[in-house]
C-alpha cells in the first residue's frame, strides 16, 4: 500500500471528489498506476472502497484541496457540484490548482463552478468521459477535454491513465458539448438495441445468438449492442454501467440545449418515454439496459425461469411466446 507521509509533495498526490461508480473507477485506476490518491464522497461505503484499494479518503471536498494539486470531479447532481467547487475554493490552505471536472452536466453549471474556483486562481477544465467504468479497464473510454490549453498539457499525463483517447477540443464548455453529442446517439442506439432483440425473442430466436451475430458485426455492431445488448441478452442489469435514474438526468440537460438552440432531435425525443417508463417500472438503480425489459412487456413476452435480475424492482416471469 502506498504511503502518505505529512511532508509529502502535493504533486505527487492527486485528489478525487466524487467516489461513485465514475469517480471510484478512476481512483482505482490512478492507483494502480502508482499514483497516490486523495478522495471524498459522502456515502461511508464508497471512502471504504477507496481505503481498500489503497487511497486515502479524507473528510471533505475541502481537505482533498488542500492536500493535492490537482483534483478530478467526478459528481451526479449540479448541487454536488457546487458544492465541491464551493467548499474546495473556501479551503483554508488550498493547494489545488487545476480541477479536472469529467461530470456531465448542464454548462451553466459547469460554468458557475469554474468561476467559483477562479476566483481562488483555480483553473478549471471541462473533460467529461463518454464510456462506462466497464470500458475504462478496456481502454476504451474517450475523454474530451476543453479548457486553457497550459493547464490541459499539465494535467494530460493524469488523464492518459485511463485512456490514450484524449483529444482536446478547445475552449472551455466544448468538452461538454461534444458528450452532449455523444450521449445523444447512445440514448437512441441503446433504445434501438432493445427494440432489435425484443424483435428477435418475438420471433423465436434465442437472444444470445443475436448478440454473437450482430455484437462484432462491421455493419450494425456498435460498443452499445456489445455491452448493453449483453445484459439484455441475460436479463441481467446488476450492477449498472450506467443506473437509469443518472440516465434521466443526462437525457434532461442534452434535450435543454436542443431546445434552446432550436435544433429538431425527433429520435432522441421518441426514445425518452421508454426510459421514463423505466423508472415508473421500479427500474431506476438497474442499468439503462433495462429498457428492454420495458419493451419486451409491451411485447407480452417473458422468460419462463425466475424473474430478471434487477434492483428495486422484480419483474415477473412470464410465458415467453414462440413466433410472430
Amino acid at each position: 500500500m502506498l504511503k502518505y507521509g505529512r511532508q509529502e509533495r502535493v504533486e505527487s498526490v492527486i485528489g478525487v471528489v466524487g467516489l461513485g461508480i465514475m469517480g471510484g473507477a478512476m481512483a482505482e485506476a490512478l492507483l494502480a498506476a502508482g499514483h497516490r490518491v486523495v478522495g471524498y464522497d459522502p456515502l461511508p461505503a464508497a471512502r471504504h472502497r477507496l481505503r481498500r484499494a489503497g487511497g486515502r479518503p479524507l473528510a471533505s471536498s475541502a481537505a482533498v484541496a488542500e492536500r493535492a494539486a490537482v483534483v478530478i470531479t467526478s459528481l451526479a447532481t449540479a448541487a454536488a457540484l457546487d458544492d465541491a467547487a464551493g467548499r474546495i475554493a473556501a479551503a483554508k490552505r488550498p493547494q489545488c490548482r487545476i480541477v479536472i471536472e469529467t461530470s456531465t452536466l448542464a454548462l451553466a453549471d459547469k460554468d458557475r463552478a469554474a468561476i467559483a474556483l477562479g476566483r481562488r486562481g483555480i483553473t478549471t477544465l471541462d473533460c467529461p468521459v463518454s464510456g462506462t467504468a466497464v470500458r475504462l479497464k478496456e481502454g476504451a473510454w474517450t475523454i474530451f477535454a476543453s479548457g486553457s490549453r497550459s493547464a490541459f498539457r499539465r494535467v494530460e499525463p493524469i488523464l492518459n491513465v485511463f485512456t490514450g483517447k484524449v483529444p482536446y477540443v478547445g475552449k472551455f464548455g466544448n468538452g461538454t458539448k461534444m458528450k452532449y453529442a455523444a450521449n445523444h446517439l447512445v440514448a437512441i442506439l441503446n433504445v434501438a438495441t432493445a427494440e432489435s432483440i425484443t424483435l428477435g425473442r418475438k420471433m423465436g430466436l434465442d437472444p444470445r445468438q443475436l448478440l454473437e451475430l450482430f455484437g462484432p458485426s462491421p455493419i450494425v455492431g456498435t460498443g452499445v449492442y456489445r455491452l448493453r445488448g449483453a445484459m439484455m441478452a441475460a436479463r441481467e442489469y446488476v450492477p449498472p454501467t450506467m443506473k437509469v435514474e443518472v440516465w434521466q438526468k443526462d437525457m434532461q440537460v442534452i434535450g435543454d440545449m436542443a431546445k434552446s438552440l432550436d435544433c429538431p432531435t425527433p429520435l432522441f425525443t421518441a426514445c425518452a418515454p421508454i426510459y421514463s417508463a423505466a423508472m415508473a417500472q421500479g427500474l431506476a438503480q438497474s442499468d439503462t439496459a433495462s429498457v428492454c425489459e420495458v419493451l419486451g412487456l409491451m411485447a407480452g413476452l417473458g422468460r419462463s425461469r425466475g424473474p430478471a435480475r434487477v434492483r428495486g424492482a422484480s419483474i415477473p416471469p412470464t410465458r415467453t411466446r414462440r413466433g410472430p
